[in-house]
């Protein structure tokens, strides 16, 4: 996680730091912002749920205690902690078949990886491991959330059409929805594609409008006057009011627990980091200011200490959820602060309203979330700018798909590797040669040219480390042979930073190899860092201490006798 340099604000006090300074003028607007989102996110969050497999009213105190202690304590202005598909979908696969979907164990469960999630972030924060974000690159997070949004929403669609949902996977939901096609619920599809085609139509209107709000209270209201479930519509039933308990979950603890769920946690916490930081520092970029990405770390870590002690699942920043603050206006979490006060309001007032809701509505909800996920356009940009890492993203997509989100996860941080690891395995190098004017180009090294007759410059345009230290070893002997007429071998060390074991030793090699030719080895532009490994790999009194530059000129000036005022490193 990075942070964003500001010139807007100073404050950073350990807390509040996402709300102040507040000015007066700006009171108003944040309010009618928090207002419009927990409008947005109230429904939102009870989809959550299906997808998490807990109660309903858990996805409405992902939105109290959680989002209140990341506005109070975290430093992005604009990111909204709260309820995520992502994780949701990844709890729900670590916990498949250790107890069962919505069980008092189960949401017991969930509190505890809640827990888990917050301990592993807090420790990150001590230990400076904000670097595992990296770990999930830009390219397999499309094809991640993309898998997601394939997974959740084909998993709806025997609910909304009010069918056997029989299946453990979704291959095996989607055949059996299949099968079962000539048994839909009319009733039922009909709730569910009116909520859709509500849904879809507000967003073609404004994007402001919540359509999701107006679909709940309609059908709502439609149940009450209507008797809905008189039709065979199945609906919410009973929905407890009132505040969490708030306390340690009801579980066994016992070592053995604690290992089987922390795959799982670990699994959450990297797109925890991964999501929360993309979306933290896009805002920060867009309006010019500054968040820290350590007490970041410490409010996400409280949010789902928060949730893991109010009974709960993990919550995560929300890409989707701070867009929407966004649109409405929230310019800090001032705007959050004022959702949770409106879903307090709902759970001690009105959850007997919710029990009339149809699942087909939580299910239509839910589907559209799924669909809003399969980003298209972000895979057709990868596909069309970089067609090598499409294939990773489409690999990553259908792994979450086909075996599972945990998995998917899993699979996106190797993929991620090993993308970085071919670039840096098969560096593009280059030869130094003079320019038709004045200075120097690069050129490839399988059309090599000497910058001097006599002297020939290699730009190793990568950290030199085991897996491409072969390379190295072999264009140097490669650009020495086509050279025969060669006294002078630099390296041009502008773009190292570094330099392992094995490389140190590929270095030695070649240097004994080039001075049996008769061929002195040379080096410009190295970096302090990397001079040091090489002194200490021996390389440095092989070649002399007289055999490093400071810049190509002073090279060049060496080369033909020199001046003496030649730069040395």
């Amino acid at each position: 996680m990075t942070s964003q340099k500001s010139t807007t604000r100073e404050f950073r006090l350990p807390f509040l730091q996402g709300m102040l300074p507040i000015r007066m003028a700006d009171v108003p607007a944040e309010i009618v912002a928090g207002l419009t989102f927990a409008s947005l996110a109230i429904p939102e969050v009870m989809g959550y749920t299906k997808i998490a497999g807990t109660p309903v009213i858990t996805g409405l105190y992902t939105i109290l205690i959680p989002m209140a202690l990341f506005a109070l304590f975290g430093s992005s202005r604009h990111l909204v902690v709260g309820a995520d598909s992502a994780t949701a979908a990844i709890l729900a696969s670590g916990l498949a078949g250790i107890a069962a979907t919505g069980s008092s164990e189960y949401v017991a469960l969930a509190s505890l990886l809640a827990l888990l999630a917050a301990l592993l972030l807090i420790m990150a924060r001590i230990l400076g491991l904000g670097f595992l974000a990296d770990f999930l690159s830009r390219t397999v997070l499309v094809g991640f959330l993309t898998g997601v949004g394939i997974q959740v929403a084909l998993g709806e669609l025997p609910r909304l059409l009010g069918i056997d949902d029989g299946g453990h996977g979704t291959a095996e939901k989607l055949t059996r929805a299949l099968h079962e096609l000539g048994r839909i619920n009319g009733p039922t599809f009909a709730v569910a594609a009116s909520v859709l085609i509500l849904i879809i139509g507000c967003r073609r209107i404004s994007p402001r409008i919540p359509g999701p709000l107006l679909a709940v209270v309609g059908v709502i209201a439609a149940s009450w006057a209507m008797d809905l479930e008189s039709y065979g519509i199945s609906t919410l039933g009973t929905i407890p009011s009132g505040l969490p308990t708030i306390g340690l979950p009801d579980v066994e603890w016992n070592w053995q627990l604690i290992q089987n769920l922390l795959p799982t946690a670990l699994s959450m916490v990297v797109v925890i980091l991964a999501q929360s930081a993309a979306t933290s520092i896009a805002y920060a970029a867009r309006y010019d200011e500054r968040f820290d990405e350590n007490t970041d770390l410490v409010g996400l870590g409280l949010a789902n200490l928060g949730a893991g002690l109010s009974g709960t699942f993990v919550v995560n920043g929300s890409p989707t959820k701070t867009e929407m603050v966004d649109r409405a206006g929230g310019r800090n979490q001032l705007a959050q602060l004022v959702t949770a006060a409106v879903v307090l309001v709902v759970i001690l007032f009105l959850t007997g309203p919710l029990a009339l809701m149809p699942q087909a509505v939580l299910s239509a909800v839910v589907f559209m979330i799924g669909i809003d996920l399969i980003d298209i356009r972000g895979m057709h940009k990868i596909f069309s700018q970089a067609r090598s890492e499409f294939w990773v993203a489409l690999v990553t997509a259908a792994v979450v798909v086909l075996v599972g989100v945990e998995q998917g996860v899993l699979l996106a941080m190797a993929l991620s590797l090993i993308n970085h690891t071919r670039r840096g395995y098969r560096p593009k190098n280059a030869v130094l040669v003079k320019a038709d004017g004045i200075g120097w180009r690069a050129q490839p090294i399988d059309n090599p040219g000497e910058l001097e007759p006599g002297l020939l410059v290699y730009r190793f345009s990568h950290s030199m480390y085991y897996a491409n230290a072969e390379q190295f070893s072999r264009e140097v002997v490669s650009l020495t042979e086509t050279e025969r007429d060669l006294r002078w071998f630099c390296i041009d060390a502008s773009a190292i930073d570094e330099v392992d074991f094995s490389a140190g030793q590929a270095l030695v090699t070649v240097c004994d190899y080039l001075k049996k030719r008769g061929i002195r080895l040379v080096f410009v532009m190295v970096e302090p860092e990397v001079r040091a490994e090489l002194d200490r790999y021996g390389v440095s009194r092989m070649v002399g201490e007289n055999a490093f530059f400071a810049s190509h000129m002073d090279l060049v000036g060496a080369f033909h006798g020199g001046t003496g005022n030649e730069r040395q490193i």
